[in-house]
């Protein structure tokens, strides 16, 4: 009996302290003959034999490395392409790594809609090739998910409503209508579920060798027993800018002009093989499952179960046995040194001691598990990512090094979709659909660091079944934190700052007052999770308050902050061809200005500041980091004439917002602020400290000024700006208050409403594009402005909803025209000026449609929060009860 099975194994285990060194684990070898699946039930569905080819050509075109199913789906998608001489090469035998372990389930929850997406054309994608048939195992099994808390039901409506927009077939059920579904469930403590009929199971093995199979019939070569051992490159771009070349394999060296890392557990290793490294942020974690003998009197048609809160699942085998798994709170990174050469067709060590906890909540929820008998523990591993999301796209290191990897257990739902996706990319140069959200160009070096990795992966494989509070575009882990923090983090810190971290760095939320500090718990206020009015409702309102009646200093270090500059024009001629609004403006000019692709999107929104004629200082979003300086290699001139220098660490930024933010500064500055322009930039004393770079802007609309301030300075600055402006009434404010800012003024935020499919005209900015000068993406703009538009950005009032009583909504709501699915909200804040929820987001058209100001004015909206949907008024423009607009920018 199981349960008889995990005491005498639990009690044995934990008596001799089995305890094994998380750097290197012994394997355990599964018959070298058969390699039957861990998980899979075998002999059900034979393999396809394959013409593989013996040895590697001495070039190629596309290089692919890793013959797991990400491999050979990526393969099988650029052959479906077209695409000739396509090589892949895998250090062992194909589909006997994390696939041959992997359970097979595919699941349409998933962290963001681009997965989502991947995974419904992963499901349409099996299922043709079911059709046609080849011998997967594909079966549309459906998964229920249990709710055992109101929280949880909300979570469930959430994502209900999510991917029910998207046409997915699911019902939110009663305890009734569970126990219709799921007659062996314990149904105490069951609040609801979540029915969705589109989920399915998949034989992992086969599948991979299909992809194979019809990658070789459209002649693309696989070579088994062969690795990279390195990427060769060379320099373009007066060495600022590397391109791929060729790679050195065990069989010798072969030249290609793409190379795709698709090595899963072994990516980041690979990627450290090359001049320079690629940058990988993925670790291999430990996951246990159970494989029950067949249970005789088990109920025909039981769908896949997870039951979230008691983090377990279970997967009805097609032999009438049982897979049990699940994920806890805390998992095990492992392999920190390195995945053996040798972990294939491998499993790690039994873990009853981490099982057991999975095993008795499943027994307990349903009890005819405790009756069966056990059959094999499976303990494998999966590579995970620093935020639970896939890495996708083409590294910012290398040109043509693509990366394919860190699927955080969920490779036979997004393989599919991977596979379209980065062949759409590699072939067309460009997606359907926006992938920032996978884009491995989200992470900077810090998060390679396998100290790092080790310690935040702890808690990443759980989150698979943590309850989704809204954090407001923050992320709120517990582990990793401080790595990268401003010159007055310990100040902030000691004055009551809730810190919140994006890239690394941590960013005050907001600071709590001295009455509250004092009740229990207020110092985690942040992570108190509630789907309603938050605690810190009141906190914030009283920073509002100051930006917007009296003065408040916001640090905004994190922002990215580039330097360029050249010895003549050639600055200024490469800025005006990079962004779509006119740079060539007197000294002092600050410009705000979108860079946009051959597309007219945005690859970046920024803000350009002329320092001298040949002089500029560059400020972008935080999360833009990594991807922009890319961007911006990868045009600069070749002739090596522009320096180009990230700067974001030798500047604090202060933002001393409101209006009395200039009567302060004067009080510490000889400047004259009654004539400081808006939107120019001045270099000024305050106090002691000279050499600051002052802007009049704060990102908000509000008026005031950003402080760029040497940082060594940037406490002096600080403390004297705190101490005058005590007589103004000056306070500390965080980002959620500077976010309620921009969001009640209608301003766009990059990579959460912005993103490379987005266009000026879409944003209704075309005031900021130059159309009288050359720039990447105007022709492409000017097809668009002739024939219109398809989407454009709207800002919604909610006009019945409950601050107090009703859920309030955190970006991602379905938003419905007249009962209609149109688009999803992308930001949102309580307005604390108009005295309602706002939601920004886009409205989509049909395809037959244009979007005109009488297309959105002349309908009926509704937004929808966990399947409860609120009247929702559009404005096109924001709203007149703000006030006066502080102008970003001149056409």
């Amino acid at each position: 009996m199981l349960q008889h099975k995990i005491f005498s194994n639990g009690h044995y285990l934990l008596k001799n302290k089995l305890h094994y060194q998380i750097s290197y684990i012994l394997r355990r070898l599964v018959s070298s003959e058969q390699h039957e699946s861990p998980t899979i039930p075998h002999p059900i569905h034979p393999n396809p034999i394959l013409q593989l080819t013996n040895k590697i050509p001495s070039s190629c075109y596309i290089l692919i490395a890793g013959g797991g199913l990400i491999g050979q789906s990526v393969a099988y998608h650029l052959s479906e392409c077209g695409i000739k001489d396509i090589v892949l090469v895998e250090k062992s035998k194909l589909a006997s790594g994390a696939t041959w372990q992997s359970a097979g389930q595919g699941m349409h929850l998933q962290n963001t809609l681009i997965q989502t997406h991947f995974t419904q054309y992963s499901r349409e994608l099996y299922e043709k090739l079911h059709n046609q048939g080849h011998d997967i195992g594909f079966s549309e099994k459906g998964s229920l998910w249990i709710a055992q808390t109101a929280d949880r039901l909300h979570t469930l409506k959430r994502q209900y409503a999510i991917i029910k927009a998207l046409g997915i077939d699911c019902e939110i059920l009663s305890v009734e209508k569970i126990k219709e579904k799921l007659p062996i469930i314990d149904p105490h403590e069951v609040w609801g579920g979540l029915w969705i009929k589109n989920d399915f199971m998949i034989d992992p093995v086969p599948l991979a060798l299909t992809f194979a199979k019809l990658a070789i019939e459209n002649s693309v070569k696989i070579v088994e027993d062969c690795y990279v051992k390195e990427i060769l490159t060379e320099k373009q771009r007066a060495g600022q800018y590397d391109r791929v070349t060729s790679a050195v394999t065990s069989q010798g060296n072969i030249k290609c002009d793409i190379f795709i890392n698709c090595t899963g557990m072994w990516a980041r290793e690979l990627g450290y093989q090359s001049s320079p490294g690629v940058r990988i942020p993925t670790l291999a974690c430990e996951y246990v499952c159970l494989k029950t003998k067949p249970i005789s009197n088990f109920p025909k048609d039981i769908p896949i179960v997870h039951n979230p809160d008691e983090r377990f699942y279970i997967q009805p085998l097609a032999n009438e046995s049982v897979l049990i798994g699940g994920f806890l709170r805390e998992s095990k990174p492992i392999f920190l040194n390195g995945v053996p050469d040798t972990f294939n067709y491998s499993l790690l060590p039994d873990n009853w001691d981490d099982f057991h906890w999975i095993l008795n909540n499943s027994i307990k929820r349903l009890p005819i598990l405790g009756s069966s008998e056990y059959d094999t523990l499976i303990t494998g591993a999966d590579s995970f990512t620093p935020d639970g999301r896939l890495i996708l796209n083409e590294s910012a290191e290398i040109d043509n090094y693509f990366v394919a990897s860190g699927t955080n257990g969920n490779g036979v739902a997004l393989a599919g979709g991977v596979g379209k996706y980065i062949s759409e990319l590699i072939h067309t140069g460009n997606t359907n659909i926006s992938t920032w959200p996978i884009d491995i160009r989200r992470f900077m070096r810090l998060h390679t660091n396998k100290r790092f990795l080790k310690d935040r992966l702890r808690e990443i494989p759980g989150q698979q079944y943590s309850l989704k509070y809204p954090t407001y575009g923050m992320s709120l882990y517990r582990t990793g934190r401080k790595l990268r923090v401003s010159a007055l983090h310990p100040k902030l810190q000691a004055s009551g700052a809730v810190f919140g971290e994006v890239l690394g760095y941590e960013r005050p939320l907001f600071f709590n007052l001295d009455e509250f500090e004092k009740r229990e718990n207020i110092e985690d206020l942040s992570k108190q999770g509630t789907f309603g009015k938050a605690r810190w409702f009141n906190i914030v309102k009283r920073e509002y308050n100051a930006c917007r009646k009296g003065v408040a200093v916001i640090d905004m270090t994190s922002f990215t902050k580039y330097e360029l500059k050249s010895a003549n024009r050639s600055v200024v001629d490469f800025l005006q061809m990079l962004c779509a609004n006119n740079i060539d403006k007197p000294i002092g000019s600050v410009i705000h200005t979108g860079m946009l692709n051959e597309q007219g999107g945005y690859e970046n929104d920024c803000s350009v500041i002329r320092l001298d004629d040949y002089h500029f200082l560059l400020i972008s979003p935080t999360s833009q980091s990594t991807r922009n300086m890319q961007w911006l290699k990868s045009h600069v001139p070749e002739d090596g004439s522009i320096f180009l220098s990230d700067v974001t660490s030798l500047y604090t930024a202060l933002n001393v917002i409101g209006p009395k933010a200039k009567y302060l500064l004067a009080e510490l500055s000889d400047e004259n602020f009654n004539d400081f322009a808006r939107m120019t930039c001045r270099e000024i004393d305050v106090g002691f400290v000279s050499h600051i770079y002052a802007m009049r802007l704060t990102h908000t609309g509000e008026d005031g000024f950003m402080l760029y301030i040497p940082s060594e300075y940037a406490l002096c600055v600080y403390e004297q700006l705190m101490e005058q402006g005590k007589d103004y009434g000056i306070i500390n404010a965080g980002y959620f208050a500077q976010r309620t800012l921009r969001i009640e003024r209608m301003y766009a935020f990059w990579g959460q409403d912005i993103d490379k499919k987005t266009t000026p005209f879409d944003l209704n900015r075309e005031f900021r594009v130059s159309f009288d000068k050359e720039f990447i993406g105007k022709e492409a703009l000017l097809k668009q402005k002739k024939e219109g538009i398809h989407k454009r950005f709207i800002q919604f009032l909610l006009e019945d909803h409950d601050k107090d009583a009703d859920p309030w909504p955190w970006s991602g709501e379905p938003i419905y025209r007249n009962g209609e699915f149109c688009g999803f909200v992308t930001s949102t804040a309580y307005g604390f000026t108009l005295g309602k929820q706002v939601c920004l987001g886009y409205v989509h058209a049909p395809k037959n449609e244009k979007i005109t100001t009488n297309y959105i004015r002349g309908a009926k909206y509704e937004i929808d929060i966990g399947t409860k949907r609120f009247k929702a008024r559009p404005n096109l423009y924001q709203p007149s009860e703000m006030g006066p607009t502080v102008q970003l920018s001149t056409p």
